[in-house]
C-alpha cells in the first residue's frame, strides 16, 4: 500500500479515504452516498436527484445565498451529481482553506432543512431541467436507449424522474428519503491534494460521528436485458441512433478487456467506428462507442447522429465492425495503440486532485480497497488479442442487441432485419 494513501472508518461505518500529494496547492473532497436512481421505487423517481439539488438550498446555519458566497470567497468550486448508483457532493478549494470547505460540505450534508418554499422553487428548476434534456437529443437517445434495454427495471428510469414523480414530491418525503437512504455504511468521504489525513478525519468525524446507523435499505435487484427495437419520431435535422448490447459489471475481472474492446470499437479518434463512419464516409461528425458498467450488469453501446437517408447504411456498418470483432483477433499494432490510449488518459487524470479523489471513492465503493495505477496499468498490460475476441464472441449476439432511434425515422424500416448479427 502506498505511503500517501490513508483509510479510517468511523464507529458508525462511515469510511474515510485519502491521498496526499504533498506538491498540489489544491484539496479536491467528496463525499459520496452509494445510493442513486436505480434504488428508487417506480414512485420516487428523481428524489435522489432532487435531494442532489436542495443540499444546496439552506442549512440550520446558512442560508443558500450565504453557502454560494462562502465558497465564492474562498475562490472554492463546489458541485454534486446523480448517478444510477451514486451521488456525490464535492469541492475543491487552495489547501489553505480545508478546513472552511470541509465545514461547508459537512453543514449541507448534514444540516439541510428542506423548506417547503425552497422545494417548491427548485420543484421548477428541476422540470425545466427534464425539458431541457428531452430538447438535447444527443442526451436523451441515451435514455431512450435504457429504458429499452431494462424495460421496466428502476437502470431503465431517468436520473431526473418524470415531470409526475417530481410534482409529487414535498419537504417530508424527501426527508424521509433521505434520512432512509443516506446510511453512514452507504457514505464514503474522500479528499485528495495537499492535506494531512489525520487532521482531516478529526475535522470529518466531529460533524459526521453524529449520524446513525439506519434500518437495511432495500437490496438492488439485477436486470434481465431483452433484445428491443424501438423508435421515438421527432422532428430534427438527423436520426439520433443508440445500439447498445449487454456489457459487465464494474467489478468484472473482464474490465480491462471491455474497456480495451470499446477503444478499437469507437473510443477514440483512430477506432474503427470513427475511421469508417467519419473519416472515409463521411456520414456523420459525432460517433462514439461507449461502456456503461454498474454493480451487478452492464451495457456496452454505440451512438451516432446521421441524416434520415443514410440511418440504415450507418446501422450496417455499425453491426459490420462488431462481427469483425467476433470473427478476427485485433492485430498486435492496433491492441498495442490501444493499451497506450488507456494508460495516457488513466495517468494524465491522475493529475487532478478532482480524480484522484473521485478514483478513491470509487474504489472504495465498488472493491472496498485503494488501486495503484500501476495495478490497472499491468491489468491491462495482461490482456491478449485473443481475449478481446472472446468478449466480443460473448457480448455481440442477436439476443443481446438493442436499438433506440429518435428523430425523422422512417416508418418503413425494418430494425431487426438491421440489427441480425
Amino acid at each position: 500500500m502506498p505511503q500517501d494513501y490513508y483509510k479510517t472508518i468511523l464507529d458508525n461505518g462511515i469510511r474515510i479515504v485519502t491521498r496526499q500529494i504533498p506538491h498540489a496547492r489544491s484539496v479536491a473532497m467528496g463525499v459520496w452516498v452509494n445510493v442513486g436512481a436505480r434504488d428508487e421505487k417506480a414512485e420516487e423517481g428523481g428524489l435522489s436527484h432532487f435531494i442532489e439539488h436542495m443540499i444546496f438550498k439552506g442549512t440550520k446555519r446558512r442560508t443558500a445565498l450565504q453557502i454560494a458566497k462562502e465558497f465564492d470567497a474562498i475562490g472554492g468550486q463546489c458541485n454534486a451529481f446523480t448517478s444510477k448508483e451514486n451521488t456525490c457532493y464535492y469541492a475543491k478549494v487552495l489547501d489553505t482553506h480545508v478546513e472552511t470547505m470541509v465545514d461547508l460540505l459537512s453543514d449541507i450534508f448534514l444540516n439541510s432543512v428542506f423548506n417547503p418554499g425552497e422545494v417548491e422553487r427548485e420543484r421548477q428548476v428541476i422540470l425545466q431541467e427534464i425539458k431541457m434534456l428531452e430538447d438535447t437529443p444527443d442526451e436523451h437517445i441515451h435514455v431512450l436507449l435504457s429504458q429499452a434495454v431494462w424495460r421496466n427495471h428502476p437502470l431503465g428510469r431517468s436520473i431526473l424522474g418524470t415531470p409526475e414523480t417530481v410534482t409529487s414530491f414535498d419537504s417530508n418525503t424527501i426527508k424521509e428519503y433521505f434520512r432512509r437512504a443516506y446510511q453512514p455504511e452507504r457514505i464514503v468521504i474522500a479528499g485528495a491534494g495537499n492535506l494531512e489525513h489525520i487532521s482531516f478525519v478529526e475535522s470529518i468525524a466531529r460533524a459526521f460521528e453524529v449520524v446513525q446507523r439506519g434500518n437495511d435499505f432495500p437490496r438492488r435487484t439485477k436486470p434481465t436485458m431483452d433484445r428491443v427495437a424501438t423508435t421515438h419520431p421527432k422532428n430534427l435535422e438527423q436520426v439520433h441512433i443508440c445500439l447498445g448490447t449487454k456489457g459487465i459489471p464494474t467489478t468484472d475481472p473482464q474490465r480491462h478487456v471491455c474497456a480495451l474492446l470499446n477503444v478499437v470499437l469507437g473510443g477514440n479518434m483512430s477506432s474503427r467506428l470513427f475511421q469508417e463512419i467519419r473519416e472515409r464516409r463521411g456520414l456523420a461528425y459525432v460517433v462514439y462507442s461507449f461502456v456503461s458498467s454498474y454493480s451487478d450488469t452492464g451495457l456496452v453501446g454505440v451512438y451516432v447522429a446521421v441524416d434520415k437517408s443514410n440511418t440504415q447504411k450507418v446501422l450496417q456498418l455499425i453491426i459490420k465492425e462488431m462481427k469483425r470483432l467476433k470473427e478476427k483477433p485485433i492485430d498486435s499494432s492496433e491492441l498495442r495503440n490501444a493499451k497506450e490510449h488507456l494508460k495516457g488518459g488513466l495517468y494524465l487524470a491522475a493529475e487532478s486532485t478532482d480524480n484522484q479523489m473521485t478514483r478513491l471513492a470509487y474504489n472504495e465503493i465498488n472493491f472496498g480497497r485503494y488501486i495503484p495505477l500501476q495495478e490497472v496499468a499491468d491489468e491491462i498490460e495482461k490482456v491478449a488479442a485473443e481475449d478481446i475476441l472472446r468478449l466480443a464472441q460473448d457480448i455481440f449476439q442477436d439476443k443481446a442487441i438493442s436499438l433506440a432511434l429518435l428523430g425523422p425515422i422512417d416508418e418503413k424500416m425494418s430494425c431487426e432485419d438491421i440489427l441480425s448479427l
